[in-house]
C-alpha cells in the first residue's frame, strides 16, 4: 500500500511537470519567451514599499521576484511575490492589467519569477499591496516547490539544494545576511585600527602554520606536487619581515579532516598579525572585535546560543591552561616531574595518549576532556606546553610553556593566537621537533619552510598573531546548530556514486 502511494505520487509529479513544460512551449509559440527577457526595471524591494507607505501611497513602483502564493477569484486575483527582503501582496485584475494579459497570470505557476508594476495601496484587511497595471513573467520555473506549509524539511537536501532552501525558509536567508553583516563589520572594524587587507597563495608547496592533514594536487604546467594551504599564517608573517606592520586576510583554508558539527574541510579563516605587540595585545584585541561585530550584527553584546548566554559586555576572564586543568580536573601539572609521571597520571584518568606523547602533549589532553566543555562564557586560556605549539615564542621565565592563548565560548574553540615566535634557530629546531613527530606517525605535523626560515634570518619584529574561525563565530551570532547551516554550500558526498 505504501509502495502504491509513492508510485501515485510520482506520476502525480511527473505529471505536474509536463504541464509546466507545455506551458512553456505555449508561450515560446506565442512569441512570449520569458527567457527572452534580458532584464527589468525594479524601483523598490518589498520592505521598501512597506516601510515606505506614507511617501509611496497611489505612487507607481516596480517590484520583481518569485511567485509564492496566487489566489484567483473570477476577474481579479492576488499573488504574493518574495524578493531579497521578503514578500509583498499583489492584486491582479482584469480590468486593469487587460484581458490577455489576466489570462495569462491564470495560467503562471507558483515558483514563476514575475515583475509587477503598479500603484501602491491597502486592502480592506489593511495589507500593504499593489495594484497591478501590468504583469512580465521574466522567467518559467520548470519544477515544483516543496509543498507550503511543510517546506523543505529533509536536511540533507536542503544543503545540496541550498537554493531551495532559501527560497522556502526565510530564516535561512537571514543567517546568510548576518554572514555577509559578520563579514562586513570585522574588516570596518580592522580597516579602523590601520590593518591592511592581503591575499595570500592557496596552492603552496609545503602547507604549514596548524596542525591539519593538507589537500594534495598536481600541477601539470611545472610538473610540480602542490598543496591547498591549511592555514594563512606563514605568508602573512612574510609580509611583516617585510614592513607591513598591521597585515589581515580573510579566506578559505583546506583539511583533509572529518565532517561534524563544526568541522568543514573547506572553511573560512581570518588571520591577522600586528607588530611590536604580543598575545596580551591580541586578547584586547579579541575583546574589543567580538563586541563590535556582536552589536553590529545582533544589535546586543549578550549573545543567545542554544540554552546558554554569554555576555560579552563584561571583561573576559583569563586562565592559564595549568589552573584550568587544576580547577576542573584536580590535577596540577606545575607538580607533575616529566613525562613519566604525566603518562601515570592520564592513565590513572583513562586518558588515551600516544607514545610519542611528552608532558606538555598530555597536559593539553588532560585540558580537553576536563575543562573545555566548562568554558561557556568568553574565555581567553593561555599559557601552551611548547609540544603543542611550535611557532610559538616561550615564556622567558617558564621555557616549558608559550605564550599562546585560545579564546573559548560555549565550550568552543573561537580563536587561537600566539606572541609569534621570531627566533629563526629557535624556529628551525621546533621544525626538526615536528619532522620527527611526523616520521613518529604525526600526519599533522608540520614540515621545515626553509623560505620562511629565511625571512626570519632577515628579521621579524616582536608580533602577536591570531586566527578566528569565521564560521564558528557566525554560528554563533545567529543561533545555528551545525557548521553546515553557515555554509553556503558544505561538503557533501556526491549522490549517485558507487557507496550510494
Amino acid at each position: 500500500m505504501a509502495e502504491q502511494k509513492i508510485q501515485q505520487k510520482e506520476q502525480d509529479i511527473n505529471a505536474l511537470l509536463k504541464v509546466r513544460r507545455e506551458k512553456l512551449e505555449n508561450l515560446q509559440s506565442e512569441g512570449k519567451d520569458p527567457f527572452v527577457i534580458t532584464k527589468y526595471d525594479v524601483t523598490h524591494h518589498s520592505c521598501e514599499v512597506k516601510e515606505q507607505y506614507d511617501t509611496l501611497e497611489g505612487k507607481t513602483v516596480s517590484v520583481a521576484g518569485r511567485m509564492m502564493f496566487k489566489r484567483v477569484m473570477g476577474k481579479a486575483s492576488f499573488c504574493n511575490i518574495q524578493d531579497l527582503q521578503g514578500k509583498i501582496q499583489a492584486y491582479v485584475a482584469r480590468d486593469s492589467v487587460g484581458e490577455d494579459s489576466y489570462k495569462d497570470f491564470k495560467k503562471y505557476d507558483v515558483g514563476d519569477i514575475l515583475g509587477i508594476r503598479g500603484t501602491v495601496f491597502t486592502t480592506k484587511t489593511g495589507e500593504i499591496s499593489i495594484h497591478a497595471d501590468e504583469v512580465t513573467l521574466l522567467s518559467k520555473s520548470l519544477q515544483i516547490l516543496p509543498e507550503k506549509y511543510h517546506g523543505l524539511t529533509d536536511t540533507d537536501m536542503r544543503y545540496r539544494q541550498r537554493y531551495v532552501d532559501l527560497i522556502m525558509n526565510e530564516e535561512v536567508k537571514d543567517t546568510f545576511v548576518k554572514r555577509s553583516k559578520v563579514l562586513s563589520s570585522i574588516r570596518r572594524y580592522l580597516d579602523g585600527e590601520g590593518f591592511m587587507e592581503v591575499e595570500t597563495p592557496m596552492l603552496v608547496s609545503n602547507a604549514g602554520g596548524a596542525a591539519a592533514r593538507p589537500f594534495e594536487t598536481h600541477f601539470n604546467a611545472l610538473g610540480e606536487d602542490l598543496k591547498l594551504r591549511i592555514s594563512l599564517e606563514l605568508y602573512l608573517k612574510r609580509l611583516i619581515v617585510g614592513g607591513m606592520e598591521r597585515v589581515y586576510e580573510i579566506g578559505r583554508v583546506f583539511r583533509n579532516e572529518g565532517l561534524d558539527t563544526r568541522h568543514n574541510p573547506e572553511f573560512t579563516l581570518m588571520e591577522l598579525y600586528q607588530a611590536y605587540t604580543d598575545y596580551h595585545g591580541m586578547m584586547d584585541l579579541t575583546e574589543n572585535l567580538y563586541r563590535y561585530v556582536a552589536k553590529e550584527v545582533t544589535g546586543s553584546e549578550i549573545i543567545k546560543y542554544g540554552e546558554h548566554e554569554m555576555d560579552l559586555s563584561k571583561p573576559f576572564e583569563r586562565i592559564t591552561m595549568v589552573d584550568a586543568v587544576k580547577k576542573y580536573a584536580g590535577v596540577d601539572f606545575h607538580e607533575v616531574k616529566d613525562t613519566e609521571e604525566a603518562r601515570k597520571l592520564a592513565k590513572d584518568h583513562h586518558i588515551e595518549y600516544e607514545e610519542r606523547h611528552q608532558k606538555g602533549d598530555i597536559l593539553n589532553l588532560f585540558f580537553e576532556k576536563y575543562a573545555e566543555e566548562h568554558l561557556i562564557q568568553p574565555t581567553f586560556v593561555m599559557d601552551h606546553p611548547i609540544e603543542v605549539s611550535p611557532l610559538t615564542k616561550k615564556k622567558p621565565e617558564n621555557p616549558e610553556y608559550v605564550e599562546r592563548f585560545e579564546f573559548f565560548m560555549n565550550g568552543w574553540e573561537m580563536a587561537n593566537a600566539y606572541s609569534e615566535l621570531n627566533d629563526p634557530m629557535d624556529q628551525r629546531e621546533r621544525f626538526a621537533a615536528q619532522e620527527k613527530a611526523f616520521a613518529a606517525g604525526d600526519e599533522e605535523a608540520n614540515h621545515t619552510d626553509e623560505d620562511f626560515l629565511n625571512a626570519l634570518d632577515i628579521g621579524m619584529p616582536p608580533t602577536g598573531g591570531i586566527g578566528f574561525g569565521i564560521d564558528r563565530m557566525v554560528m554563533m551570532m545567529t543561533d545555528s546548530p551545525a557548521i553546515r547551516d553557515v555554509l553556503l554550500f558544505p561538503t557533501m558526498k556526491t549522490l549517485g556514486g558507487k557507496d550510494q
